[in-house]
């Protein structure tokens, strides 16, 4: 499991979208962006389709996965 708490573009509170991780300063769960990308979305159809999201915020969870999987 990634340790979210460490990706400043994200946060979680236990009061919103039941306490998923999302991306800061929205309602959008970060596991919205891995299920569309695997269903082959883009990354500007993503933030395109969510407001409120954006590149460099997809950028900076996208790097921080990468950079957890290098480190497992």
């Amino acid at each position: 499991m990634f340790e979210w708490s460490k990706c400043p573009a994200v946060e979680r509170d236990p009061q919103r979208v039941s306490g998923a991780w999302v991306f800061r300063g929205t309602r959008v769960p970060v596991k919205a962006l891995f299920e569309n990308l695997e269903d082959g979305a883009s990354i500007d159809q993503f933030v395109e389709w969510f407001p409120g999201v954006t590149r460099d915020q997809v950028a900076q969870v996208l790097e921080y996965m990468e950079q957890s999987l290098s480190a497992a």
